[in-house]
């Protein structure tokens, strides 16, 4: 299998197990457990790094960002079909939950219900699956750009 083909797939199936861990085990209901999530981020960052290592003795600076990103882009289609299954599917209710712990967390901060409903419907775009599975893509190619940018710095072909 072709390396950006390998780490794409390993980068999408990797992100979209680990949110369905969060989903089954219920961490995501958890103010102090929903952070694990951004496990996802260094993740990423270790998978590419490696994949970059593994391919920078055979590319120049432009190819290794391209290789980077060519992964991020593959992930990302697998991470939002994810996204969608697991919140239409698996968790319909998955919004309204966050919701409601988002609600919670603001109000044991002090925050008065009028300060708790703008800031729910402030947010209210964004709770929905395709608008979030959007996001999840996108932070993951974006992320993938950046980190081959630094790192193609060290892993290319002098």
């Amino acid at each position: 299998m072709h390396p950006t083909l390998r780490y794409g797939v390993l980068l999408g199936l990797g992100v979209a197990t680990w949110t369905f861990v969060m989903g089954f085990t219920g961490w995501y209901k958890s103010p102090s457990l929903l952070y694990l999530f951004w496990l996802v981020i260094p993740y990423q960052i270790g998978l590419l790094v490696w994949a970059l290592r593994e391919s920078g003795r055979d590319l120049g600076y432009g190819r290794q960002v391209w290789t980077g990103v060519s992964i991020s882009l593959l992930g990302s289609l697998i991470i939002f079909a994810a996204s969608i299954l697991f919140t239409t599917l698996v968790f319909p209710k998955y919004f309204h939950e966050l919701e409601a712990l988002g609600r919670q967390v603001m109000a044991k901060q002090g925050l008065s219900p009028e300060q708790i409903e703008a800031a729910v419907k402030a947010q209210a775009p964004m709770q929905t699956p395709r608008a979030s599975a959007m996001a999840g893509a996108i932070g993951t190619v974006l992320t993938g750009f950046f980190t081959s940018v630094i790192a193609a710095v060290w892993f290319r072909r002098k």
